[in-house]
């Protein structure tokens, strides 16, 4: 099966919920596509293809909270580097460096150990999600406070109606399925 069809092949198995978490909202959601064993073999396929074409000098793969951390352990042990994680304030112990971001309604606050990020390290960020642009723009803000080199972002879906790629004008972003 070629990319373009592994692509089609996931993109009907991710769950699609309207009027959640509230009313007006169509909610694209990773999880039922990962409970279908050739999906996950799929994705796994397409993000290292895309891995090894754009981003081919990662040495650190970043995973937000919490459905990064499905993809950044997996997709960093398949190319042999290490991979960190980007936090709700308050849930990793140590020292570590933090971010506050907007949401729609409030600020919020990413956090990241300060030794995970050794200076100037190739970082990747990656997340199942691209909306508003909010929480990937606070992740790259924060790998780059913690002295990280971001090559850029890698997301599986990307809602382009909502304009969140315009946050993040600042380094590469790319999105596996576009709605």
């Amino acid at each position: 099966m070629n990319n373009e069809e592994k692509l089609k092949f996931i993109e009907r198995h991710i769950g699609t919920y309207p009027d959640f978490p509230k009313k007006g909202i169509l909610f694209r959601d990773i999880f039922g596509a990962l409970t279908d064993g050739q999906c996950c073999q799929y994705l796994k396929d397409l993000l290292l293809h895309n891995i090894h074409e754009q981003y081919a000098n990662v040495e650190l793969i970043v995973g937000l909270e919490s459905r990064g951390f499905l993809f950044n352990l997996m997709l960093a042990s398949e190319l042999g580097v290490g991979c960190a994680a980007i936090r709700k304030k308050g849930k990793l112990p140590g020292d570590c460096v933090s971010v506050e971001y907007s949401l729609e309604y409030g600020v919020d606050a990413f956090e990241m150990q300060k030794s995970a990020v050794k200076r100037g390290q190739k970082v990747l960020i990656i997340d199942d999600l691209l909306a508003t642009g909010g929480s990937l723009e606070a992740a790259y803000k924060l790998v780059h406070k913690a002295g990280g080199d971001i090559v850029g972002c890698l997301v599986i879906m990307e809602l382009k109606f909502l304009e969140g790629r315009k946050r993040m004008q600042q380094t590469k972003v790319h999105s596996l399925i576009e709605y």
